[in-house]
């Protein structure tokens, strides 16, 4: 679940100040299996989904197909009842994201059914002994136009190659540098401003932000260049629009979506930096397939 820096898009979406606080480390052989048994549990989620997930099904569905998954695993959502301020407790089990919702979409936002074409973000937080895990991944409903498609690659390739340039003694803003030149440079889409990934652990939000765009200005993006560390925890996520960097939300409402109503795409990883470089706890979920529901 992607979490706000304190910089503002738009005067509807809330923003959480980030005040930098030491990550917690991450060392001990106990507590890495931890995390890497959590994250395989998202991944084990997304995989049943990925079987799971057809046309003519309502958000609140698979919601549902979530929770019963979750439970089958010993596991419990992460995200289920989460309270930020200014909005109502979390409502669903995941964060189902169609077509120009971002990030955030809820089981009941919306009674429609998926259909074929339709682009399915899921975001899977998941509870278990005490660990978090926490990653999303964008499903294409029985298949889509070029653009669609060529969106859904972006994310995938920029949060490959994103995590790749997680180098221990290396700054946070190589993550940063490294998607936005793929994103932007090279195919031509908006990664959204304001939104961006975080440190987790045994809490789902914890230091520190880690901003999908390079800075542009003194303060935007405050540890930019602090450094990746060996036992930091941390989900990264691009969230990426067709055509536009904008986000808008409605009041105290979960769901963002993209501020001209284009597409969007959200991939995340769950990353531990260690002495000898990143280590993907997720990177299961590239060998995932783009179209589902066939």
């Amino acid at each position: 679940m992607s979490t706000t820096a304190a910089r503002r898009i738009s005067s509807d979406v809330p923003r959480v100040q980030f005040l930098y606080h030491s990550p917690v480390l991450v060392t001990e052989e106990k507590d890495i299996a931890g995390a890497t048994l959590a994250a395989r549990k998202v991944v084990e989620t997304h995989k049943r989904l990925v079987a799971f997930i057809r046309a003519g099904q309502t958000l609140a569905e698979i919601d549902a197909f979530v929770g019963r998954t979750l439970t089958e695993l010993d596991s419990i959502s992460a995200f289920k009842h989460y309270r930020v301020r200014g909005h109502p407790p979390f409502p669903s089990e995941a964060c189902l994201s169609v077509n120009a919702c971002v990030v955030h979409g809820t089981h009941d936002m919306t009674a429609d059914p998926v259909v074929a074409g339709d682009l399915l973000s899921i975001d899977i937080g998941v509870k278990h002994d005490g660990w978090i895990g926490d990653a999303a991944w964008t499903y294409v409903i029985e298949g889509t136009d070029e653009t669609s498609m060529r969106l859904v690659e972006s994310g995938r390739e920029s949060l490959r190659l994103g995590v790749d340039a997680m180098k221990p003694g290396r700054p946070l803003v190589d993550w940063a540098r490294t998607v936005q030149d793929h994103v932007e440079k090279k195919c031509g889409f908006g990664l959204v401003r304001g939104l961006g990934g975080h440190g987790y652990g045994k809490t789902l939000h914890g230091p520190p932000f880690i901003s999908n765009v390079v800075p542009t200005y003194p303060g935007e993006w405050p540890d930019a260049f602090r450094s990746f560390r060996p036992g930091m925890l941390v989900a990264v996520e691009p969230m990426i629009a067709v055509s536009t960097t904008e986000i808008r939300s409605e009041g105290r409402e979960w769901p963002i979506f993209s501020a001209d109503g284009s597409r969007s795409v959200h991939h995340e990883a769950d990353v531990l930096i260690t002495e000898d470089g990143p280590l993907n706890l997720t990177a299961e979920l590239f060998d995932l397939p783009d179209v589902v529901g066939n």
